[in-house]
């Protein structure tokens, strides 16, 4: 059983793509360190995907949805960032009422760092064929404000990056993915 966690590579078609969406990539990457350094060891594989081919249509994710779809029963839940690694507020969420309730519990273990919202529903271009197909997905929402100042420009480089921010958002990402590899059940469908 798989918990899938995400971010592309490839937003870099002007600028460094650091916040679009290396962003993404160093918290899902961040997350699975955090939690090899604190020698956890979940009850499910946690995963990391830096999908690639996004901008050109998602085909990175959709070959990998091919590869994978055979054991799609064993995704508990797909994560994917990509709108930024700014303030993070919460999660958004795609799945059955009572997954929203076991990911909105989850949730209150954020409260120390004030993230605790679930808005409706997930998005994410890489994560949508596991969505389509009924496993619960989750996107990072953060603090948008300043996304399109960056986006796809010239100016989305390491200094659009705020690190306590980064923490945070690593944070969020790591106690969500960790909380739903380790319980005892998979997410309800």
């Amino acid at each position: 059983q798989v918990v899938l966690v995400s971010g592309h590579l490839d937003s870099w078609d002007v600028g460094q793509g650091a916040m679009d969406d290396g962003g993404g990539a160093f918290i899902s990457w961040e997350a699975l360190s955090l939690i090899k350094d604190l020698g956890l060891r979940p009850k499910r594989t946690l995963r990391l995907v830096l999908w690639t081919g996004e901008e050109q249509g998602g085909v990175g994710a959709e070959q990998y949805y091919q590869l994978h779809k055979e054991n799609i029963s064993n995704f508990d839940i797909v994560m994917e960032s990509d709108e930024g690694t700014f303030q993070p507020s919460g999660l958004g969420f795609s799945g059955s009422a009572e997954a929203r309730d076991v990911v909105k519990e989850v949730m209150t273990l954020l409260q120390p760092i004030n993230v605790t919202d679930i808005f409706d529903p997930a998005d994410g271009t890489d994560i949508a064929y596991w969505m389509r197909d009924g496993v619960p997905g989750a996107s990072l929402r953060s603090d948008i404000s300043k996304y399109f100042w960056f986006h796809h420009s010239q100016g989305d480089t390491m200094t659009v990056q705020d690190p306590n921010q980064m923490n945070l958002c690593a944070a969020v990402w790591t106690v969500v993915s960790y909380v739903i590899a380790d319980m005892e059940d998979m997410l309800p469908r």
